[in-house]
């Protein structure tokens, strides 16, 4: 793993979660706990409205926290109720944090290749529904990011978990001298819920 991004997951472990958070993280650490007791894979699909922004941050965290923790056959999605296009702030953010981020495709909707270590296999990143064929069509737990997402989309097909972790959304600082900060806030927020849900799996 990166040095800089390691250093900087280690500072993420003095989060603890208040009453109201700590139980839809348990919801999550359970799923996961269970397919590893099961030496099952762990699929986790992050859906937000539009795929932009919290999904994207959710997945790349999630994936990379997992390897931090050493926890085997996780693989990380994320998907939209609609398709727009991954936001270059996202990815600036992240970049901030250690990520080493290459661009594949041009476009109005870009692909990323978004790498947490010299060998690890890229997280592929890219605007799409949360039903595309990219993602698992079954045998996953859907992780809700957006409160628009999860009271407009109440039933995921091949869920086996729904779970509603939302966030704050940063585009309401886009355009504005608070922008890059709160980006990094938000990141750092879920990072830090995502580093003690996994931080619990045994």
């Amino acid at each position: 793993m990166f040095k800089e991004l390691k250093k900087g997951i280690k500072e993420l472990k003095g989060y603890t979660p208040d009453a109201v958070r700590t139980p839809i993280l348990q919801s999550l650490i359970d799923y996961i706990q269970e397919k590893r007791d099961e030496d099952e894979p762990i699929n986790l699909n992050f859906v937000c409205t539009h795929n932009s922004r919290r999904s994207h941050l959710s997945q790349i965290w999630a994936q990379t926290l997992a390897a931090y923790f050493d926890i085997p056959k996780v693989a990380c999605y994320s998907g939209g109720t609609e398709a727009t296009a991954l936001f270059p702030k996202v990815l600036d953010t992240l970049e901030g944090a250690g990520f080493r981020i290459s661009k594949l495709s041009e476009g109005g909707n870009p692909v990323y290749a978004i790498k947490y270590g010299d060998n690890s296999l890229p997280i592929i990143g890219f605007s799409k529904t949360y039903d595309h064929a990219f993602n698992p069509e079954s045998n996953f737990a859907a992780i809700m990011t957006c409160g628009h997402a999860d009271e407009n989309c109440p039933y995921i097909p091949g869920a086996e978990k729904r779970i509603p972790m939302t966030f704050d959304d940063p585009k309401a600082f886009d355009g504005t001298n608070l922008q890059s900060q709160k980006y990094m806030e938000r990141s750092l927020e879920i990072a830090a819920q995502l580093y003690y849900v996994f931080s619990k799996v045994v």
